[in-house]
């Protein structure tokens, strides 16, 4: 009896050394297990999303109006929103704070998140002068927002999608509770905002980052900066 004692002891205690290594892992980068799955969607979604862009027709309006312009990829983020559906491929997503630089997919439902970063169907494309909601795993499948409280202001999030290029400029963060659905009211304007569970491991609240929209580059016309301080709210060309 007391030998079996001291095998049961000796294993609940290798055990539970396991457990403590497996937690300290997952703290520090992430779950391999998901991760794995993860890589994997990934490159099929990569596939997938470089035969959506190869297919996209973008509309050609070069040296068109600054107003024109910004009317023409409203129109064209419109049309792809409506175009697209829970689950695909939708752009690529580069944080080089977060080490982030993944295919972005389009749905935040639990099995879409297993995939990578997600766009909340509520809220819009980027180009449209409106809110850009995207939330991501912090701990698990590939642990794309792990770092996200490592953000500063001025940090640069790169949003690429088959009508253009969209750069943000990280303005701050906030949290809030699970059930604050008031993060996905949109604005008048273009904001950005990140999310991802908080405190790492539990649900309880959301880490919210914000940014707002600094620089466009569209396939079909010429790249533009918006200028903040611009009295006449006229972006400025570059």
């Amino acid at each position: 009896m007391r030998r079996f004692l001291r095998i049961l002891g000796t294993v609940l205690t290798a055990a539970g050394l396991l457990t403590l290594v497996w937690a300290f892992l997952v703290w520090q980068w992430q779950d391999p297990f998901t991760a794995l799955y993860t890589t994997w969607k990934q490159h099929q979604l990569t596939s997938q999303y470089d035969r959506r862009v190869a297919a996209f027709r973008a509309e050609e309006f070069s040296g068109a109006s600054l107003a024109t312009e910004r009317r023409t990829i409203a129109a064209e983020a419109l049309r792809y929103r409506r175009d697209t559906h829970r689950g695909e491929a939708i752009g690529r997503i580069r944080v080089p704070r977060m080490h982030l630089n993944m295919v972005l997919v389009d749905g935040t439902d639990h099995d879409t998140l297993k995939q990578g970063p997600g766009r909340d169907l509520r809220t819009f494309m980027p180009g449209e002068n409106r809110l850009v909601y995207i939330a991501g795993h912090r701990t698990t499948y590939l642990a794309p927002f792990s770092h996200i409280d490592s953000l500063r202001p001025g940090d640069k999030v790169t949003i690429e999608v088959p009508y253009g290029t969209f750069v943000y400029s990280v303005t701050g963060h906030r949290i809030v509770a699970a059930n604050d659905f008031s993060v996905l009211r949109s604005p008048q304007h273009e904001r950005l905002e990140l999310q991802a569970c908080h405190p790492r491991f539990f649900a309880s609240h959301r880490y919210i980052a914000y940014a707002r929209l600094m620089r466009v580059e569209p396939r079909g016309g010429t790249p533009f900066d918006l200028a903040a301080a611009d009295a006449a709210g006229q972006p400025s060309r570059k």
